[in-house]
């Protein structure tokens, strides 16, 4: 009978709770970038939560996707949890994300109001000029790596009237930043084409589209994209998979790994757990009372 009170107590908190989460509005507006961007930049994305924090601090898991980012918070900034960490660490305003293998958590706070920046495959080393491979698992200030440019990027973020002109003021510094890019090769191509079979495509195959051997392929993808190509394959078929699952909580499993070409359920299973850090039945608990589905909207 004492169980059955806790299991009551229980339903009706997560009851609570969802009501409280329901009070929550959400905006997301994608844009294309500039035709000059197009090249390196895959969109930028400008989203506005405001979460009623009643229920106490907003914790959002954050796997790891395939695609490197430049994240801008213009109201609260976001704090971190590295998986492993104990603590949580307050981000700066401007923050540049490398290539992820291990999830994160992130405490969002009441005003989450961001731009995210998404590059193409190789994007982010073309603009930095820097191994990826040296940027795993790390997110720098952005400030640190551009310097009063950035300063004053983020004051005119914190300006700016509406989400069109939050986009505009982030496309004119990206398009200063062209003029610089490193040369594109066609490695960058041969990765694009990667993400759009969704990593379902032999590497023999893409690496004769990138005009590599094997083994200059596997060292090249290490520089520009910052893990070894089949590494990079099996992390672009679990964002689609995770990001179904946030986007269609209706969908089974089963339907998800067919969809993502998936055919082995240990496949299925060990990606899972190696990049989202839980088997995918926790993940879907987990999922269930989330105020803010961080990756529901993103546009890989």
């Amino acid at each position: 009978r004492i169980i059955k009170i806790l299991h009551a107590i229980r339903n009706a908190f997560f009851k609570f709770r969802f009501i409280i989460f329901l009070t929550n509005r959400l905006q997301t507006k994608f844009y294309i970038p500039h035709l000059q961007l197009q090249e390196f930049v895959n969109c930028i994305m400008v989203v506005h939560a405001e979460v009623n924090t009643a229920a106490g601090p907003v914790i959002c898991p954050y796997p790891p996707t395939p695609q490197n980012s430049l994240f801008f918070y213009i109201n609260d900034q976001v704090s971190v949890q590295k998986d492993g960490d104990t603590g949580f660490v307050l981000q700066p305003r401007s923050v540049i994300v490398g290539p992820q293998l291990n999830r994160v958590s992130l405490d969002i706070n009441k005003s989450h109001k961001a731009v995210r920046v998404g590059f193409h495959p190789g994007g982010l080393h073309r603009l930095m000029g820097i191994s990826m491979a040296e940027m795993i698992d790390e997110n720098y200030d952005a400030t640190d790596v551009f310097g009063i440019e950035m300063q004053e990027l983020n004051s005119k973020l914190q300006d700016a009237k509406n989400f069109d002109e939050i986009k505009e003021v982030v496309e004119i510094f990206l398009l200063v930043k062209a003029k610089k890019l490193k040369r594109a090769l066609p490695f960058d191509m041969a990765m694009l084409e990667m993400h759009r079979l969704n990593g379902n495509v032999s590497i023999d195959k893409i690496a004769s589209m990138a005009c590599l051997s094997l083994r200059q392929f596997e060292r090249v993808s290490k520089v520009r994209i910052g893990f070894s190509p089949k590494l990079y394959a099996r992390l672009i078929r679990f964002s689609k998979a995770y990001r179904l699952r946030e986007n269609f909580p209706a969908l089974s499993w089963t339907s998800i790994a067919h969809e993502c070409g998936y055919f082995d359920q240990m496949h299925f299973i060990r990606d899972f757990k190696q990049f989202a850090g839980m088997l995918p039945g926790i993940i879907e608990k987990e999922l269930e009372h989330l105020p803010v589905r961080m990756q529901a909207s993103l546009k890989l």
